[in-house]
């Protein structure tokens, strides 16, 4: 029972005063924030991935036949992005059972993308992936995204991953197969409901990563106003429903 209580706020929390279509739109909002900073780190960071962390083992196994700059980024993305989602959970473990959690990791998802935006801005022009301000930029990226991937598990939990695609577009790959080809109305109903669930949350990150390449190669870091203030935005409105 101990471990059942312990278990259970944290998914308690997601959705529990939403509106009808709510964990939708918040779904493909962090999905939109997950590919945008993703994709802009990416172009600015020296091919620094900071939403799909393990991205960057193939960068650095990469730069052993063909050299790749920003190696130190890298080799520190995955330690701070552990730190980050322990930190994360042992917070929500803190604050289990009450109504803080959604809009408290919000929150710090907010000021580790504004500090992010500070730091690329102080770190402009980028001419050495190895300098300290780059370098300090993409770990507020990571750290930002570890809040996000923690998020993503625990107090929304009932809803879609946002961060990570893959299985995402597994998902959806299956359930197009089982719809098209099911005869059994239950299981073509499933199928469909899944798709609702998952498929949303891919766009949304195909199109953050879109937008965050275009919007960073026109006007540099200050592109990341717009996931700020998407996140602020869902911050503003999870503040009303709870």
């Amino acid at each position: 029972m101990a471990a059942q209580s312990r278990m259970s706020p944290a998914t308690e929390v997601s959705g529990s005063r939403a509106a009808p279509g709510s964990g939708a739109v918040l779904s493909v909002a962090l999905a939109f924030v997950a590919g945008f900073v993703d994709t802009c780190g990416f172009v600015a960071l020296f091919f620094l991935f900071s939403a799909h962390v393990t991205g960057n083992f193939v960068v650095l196994a990469a730069s052993l036949v063909q050299p790749h700059a920003g190696v130190v980024a890298k080799l520190l993305a995955l330690p701070v992005f552990v730190l980050a989602v322990a930190s994360t959970r042992l917070y929500v473990l803190r604050v289990a059972g009450t109504h803080r959690a959604e809009r408290h990791l919000l929150f710090m998802e907010l000021v580790f993308l504004g500090l992010f935006l500070a730091a690329g801005l102080a770190a402009t022009p980028l001419v050495d992936a190895d300098a300290p301000l780059a370098i300090l930029a993409g770990m507020l990226a990571v750290v930002a995204m570890g809040v996000q991937n923690t998020a993503s598990r625990t107090v929304f939990a009932l809803l879609s991953p946002t961060t990570v695609m893959t299985g995402n577009v597994t998902q959806v790959v299956m359930d197009c197969v089982d719809y098209g080809s099911a005869r059994d109305a239950q299981m073509r109903s499933g199928a469909r409901g899944r798709l609702a669930k998952f498929g949303p949350p891919v766009l949304g990150f195909a199109a953050g990563a879109v937008a965050g390449a275009l919007l960073f190669g026109m006007a540099g870091f200050w592109c990341l106003l717009l996931p700020i203030a998407v996140i602020g935005g869902l911050l503003l409105r999870r503040a009303e429903l709870q």
